[in-house]
C-alpha cells in the first residue's frame, strides 16, 4: 500500500460517515486541516482558490483551469470534494454553481490564519523543568511499534505487546488464533508487513475507529483526537485538560501504539512522538518502520568515525562517476543471477526480507541472500503476490541501481523518441520469473463440491448437467464418461431436480 492508497482508504472511511457526522468534524480547524492534506492536490487548489470567496462559483470556471489532459483528475477532485460534503450547491440556487461548505470554510480559515481554534491544536505547556528529549521519543516509538510487528513476524525472544495491541490485531485479521491456542500471522497480516509504516499505522487506526464504534465510541471525537495528533509539534509537550472522556482513553491506547508518550499513566501531559506527526505529512521520510526508524535513531559517532565515512563515501562517489549520496538503511541491490545484498542490520527489516528471500550470510551492515522459487512460493502461500514483492523491492532499491535505471531509459528515448518503456529498476528477468513463479500455484485452482457420475444413459446425464448449467452450478463436465462436478451451494438444488425428474426410476 502506498500513500496515496492509504490517503484513499482514510477517505473512504470519511465518505462513509452520515453527513451530520461530517459537520460535527469540519467544527474542528484541525481535522479540518488534516482533511486537506488527504485530499488530491488538484481539489487542494480548488479549496484555497475558494475559501476565501464567499461567493458562488460556477463549476464551468473551475473546469476553465484545467487542460484538456488533466480531466480525469479534474473530475476525481470535484467527485473527491462532493463526496466529503466540501462542495455544496451555490446559494443562488442555479445549476452548476457551487460553495465551500461554510462550516468547513470557517474552520479551515481559522486554522490558516491561526484564529479562533478553540484549543484544537493541542494547549502547549511549559516543560522547561522535566525536558524529554527527541532521541527518547524516537527510541520510545520504534520500540513500540516495532514490537507489534516482531510479535506479527514472529521474531523469537521479542516482547508481547499489550493487551489493547492484541485485540486490535484480532480484530483486523492481521492475527488470528491458532489450534494451539497462540497467535499466528494471517494472510493479510504477511500482506500488512510489506507496507510502508504511514499505511501500516493508518490501517490499525481506520481498524481501531471500526472497533471503537463497536465499544460505542463518539466517532467525532476518535477522528480529532487523531487528526489533532497529526498536527502537533515534535517535541513539545501538550497538556490532557480540554480532552473529552473518549480522548482520554484513547491516549492510553495511543501509547500502546508509540504515536505518543506519557512518564506514567496518569501524567497529565504527553509528547507526540514522530509516528504521531506523520500521520497526515505529505513528506514519506519513513518508508519501513525498519529502515528508516533505525535511521532516525542512529547517533552521531566519534568525529574519526564520521571522516572514514565521509572518506568512504566520497572513494565510492568517485569509483561510479557520481556524487556523495547517503545510502538508505535497508537499500538492497539485485543482481540479475536473483543475489540479493540489503544495507541493514535492524532484525525486523532482516525478518521481513525472509519473507520471500532465501538468506544466506548476515555482516555488521548487509544481509546476503538469493531469490529462489521455494522462497518465492513461500510467500505466495502465506498470501503476499508477486507484485507486492515486486513493490518492494522497487521501493528499496538502492539509489545507484535507479540511476542506473535512469541513465537506462535517457538512451533509449535518445535513440527512440516514441519508446514508451517505463523506469525499469529491477532486473526485468527476475521480475518476469517472480510473476511466472506466482503462474505456476495459479494454474491450478480448487473447489469443493459433488461429482456426479454412473448414469444410466446419456439422457439422463444431460437433463442433470444442463440443468446445473443453467442456475450457474456446474463446475466442470465430461460428456464422454458422462459425469459433471457441481460446486458446494448447488448440490443440493441439482438433487432435488433429480429427485423430481427422476422419480419415475
Amino acid at each position: 500500500m502506498s500513500a496515496t492508497l492509504f490517503k484513499a482508504t482514510v477517505n473512504e472511511y470519511l465518505e462513509d460517515l452520515p453527513p451530520q457526522v461530517q459537520s460535527r468534524l469540519y467544527a474542528s480547524p484541525a481535522t479540518c486541516l488534516a482533511i486537506y492534506r488527504l485530499l488530491p492536490k488538484l481539489a487542494k487548489f480548488f479549496i484555497m482558490s475558494m475559501v476565501f470567496n464567499e461567493s458562488d462559483i460556477s463549476l464551468r470556471d473551475l473546469d476553465r483551469w484545467v487542460k484538456s489532459e488533466g480531466k480525469f483528475q479534474f473530475n476525481e477532485a470535484i467527485k473527491s470534494m462532493k463526496s466529503l460534503h466540501l462542495l455544496i450547491e451555490g446559494k443562488t440556487g442555479q445549476p452548476f454553481m457551487i460553495n465551500l461548505n461554510p462550516i468547513f470554510r470557517s474552520s479551515f480559515r481559522n486554522a490558516l490564519t491561526g484564529g479562533e481554534v478553540n484549543n484544537s491544536f493541542g494547549n502547549v505547556i511549559d516543560s522547561e523543568s522535566d525536558i524529554v528529549s527527541m532521541a527518547m521519543l524516537d527510541q520510545y516509538a520504534a520500540d513500540k511499534w516495532e514490537t507489534i510487528l516482531h510479535f506479527m513476524v514472529g521474531t523469537p525472544l521479542t516482547k508481547t505487546p499489550s493487551r489493547n495491541v492484541l485485540n486490535l490485531l484480532t480484530h483486523s485479521k492481521l492475527m488470528e488464533n491458532s489450534s494451539s491456542g497462540e497467535l499466528q500471522i494471517t494472510n493479510e497480516g504477511f500482506q500488512f508487513l510489506l507496507q510502508d509504516v504511514n499505511a501500516q499505522i493508518w490501517t490499525l487506526l481506520l481498524q481501531y475507529l471500526r472497533m471503537a464504534e463497536t465499544l460505542q465510541m463518539d466517532p467525532v471525537d476518535v477522528l480529532n483526537f487523531i487528526f489533532m495528533l497529526g498536527a502537533l509539534e515534535l517535541g513539545k509537550a501538550y497538556s490532557d485538560v480540554g480532552l473529552s472522556e473518549t480522548q482520554k482513553v484513547m491516549l492510553q491506547d495511543m501509547r500502546d501504539y508509540g504515536l505518543v508518550f506519557q512518564k506514567a499513566s496518569n501524567a497529565k501531559k504527553f509528547y507526540p512522538t514522530r509516528l504521531a506527526t506523520m500521520l497526515t505529512s505529505d513528506t514519506m521520510n519513513i518508508r519501513t518502520a525498519s529502515g528508516a526508524m533505525n535511521s532516525v535513531l542512529k547517533q552521531g559517532n566519534s568525529v574519526k568515525e564520521d571522516a572514514s565515512a565521509a572518506l568512504a563515501a566520497e572513494e565510492e562517489a568517485a569509483q561510479v562517476g557520481g556524487t556523495t549520496q547517503n545510502i538508505p538503511d535497508g537499500a538492497l541491490i539485485l543482481e540479475t543471477n536473483f543475489k540479493l545484498y540489503s544495507y541493514s542490520n535492524s532484525p525486523l527489516q532482516i525478518a521481513i526480507l525472509s519473507l520471500f528471500v532465501h538468506l544466506k550470510s548476515r555482516f555488521t551492515n548487509m544481509v546476503t541472500g538469493q531469490i529462489t522459487r521455494e522462497s518465492i512460493r513461500r510467500a505466495l502461500y502465506n498470501g503476499i503476490t508477486a507484485d507486492q514483492i515486486i513493490a518492494y523491492l522497487e521501493t528499496h532499491a538502492h539509489p545507484q541501481m535507479r540511476r542506473l535505471a535512469e541513465i537506462n531509459l535517457e538512451k533509449k528515448l535518445e535513440l527512440d523518441q516514441n519508446c514508451k518503456d517505463g523506469l525499469q529498476i529491477l532486473p526485468p528477468t527476475v521480475v518476469d520469473q517472480i510473476k511466472l513463479w506466482q503462474l505456476e500455484l495459479d494454474r491450478i485452482i480448487s473447489y469443493d463440491g459433488y461429482l456426479f457420475s454412473d448414469f444410466e444413459d446419456f439422457h439422463e446425464y444431460h437433463l442433470l448437467s444442463t440443468y446445473a448449467s443453467d442456475i450457474g452450478v456446474l463446475l466442470w463436465k465430461d460428456e464422454k464418461k458422462r459425469r459433471f462436478f457441481v460446486s458446494q451451494e448447488g448440490n443440493a438444488q441439482v438433487i432435488d431436480y433429480a429427485k423430481r425428474k427422476l422419480k419415475k426410476k
